[in-house]
């Protein structure tokens, strides 16, 4: 996990070349530039999409992980409150293999607030609770980068 200001992104490149892609293209243009419909910069390995949801309150959320790609989550308006846990540590209860998505519920090893000029990349087992509010519902925006960094 890597939690951080926008402004730092470029701090962490090396770990993975399509990570290195997807955080060069953390600047205001781009993100302003990203709609609904997904983004592509390499392919199925490195796109964004633009989510606008309402938060919830904590037991209407779930845990979500991946195995081949990790998630960037970069809130543009609206915050959020955000979990992590190992999913060792959680009770799946669905799975799309196809689609690298796993479900869990259990409880949360960290917790942190999602802001306007924040983001957060959760590697593959890192397990993320998101679209938590704060303290009553509010409707946020955020743009979610995909990066494959583990093939089949």
């Amino acid at each position: 996990m890597i939690y951080a200001k926008n402004s730092d992104a470029l701090s962490y490149r090396g770990i993975h070349p399509n990570l290195d892609l997807a955080l060069a293209h953390i600047t205001p243009e781009f993100l302003a530039a990203v709609g609904e419909q997904r983004t592509e910069l390499k392919g199925g390995d490195v796109y964004a999409t633009r989510f606008t949801y309402e938060t919830v309150p904590e037991e209407e959320s779930f845990f979500e992980a991946h195995r081949k790609y990790l998630d960037i989550h970069i809130m543009v308006d609206g915050s959020e409150g955000v979990e992590i846990a190992p999913p060792e540590g959680l009770t799946e209860f669905d799975r799309t293999e196809a689609s690298d998505f796993y479900a869990y519920r259990g409880p949360a090893s960290y917790k942190l607030t999602l802001s306007p000029g924040d983001f957060l990349v959760v590697f593959p087992n890192d397990a993320h609770r998101i679209k938590m509010q704060l303290n009553t519902p509010e409707t946020v925006s955020k743009v979610v980068f995909k990066v494959r960094i583990f093939d089949d």
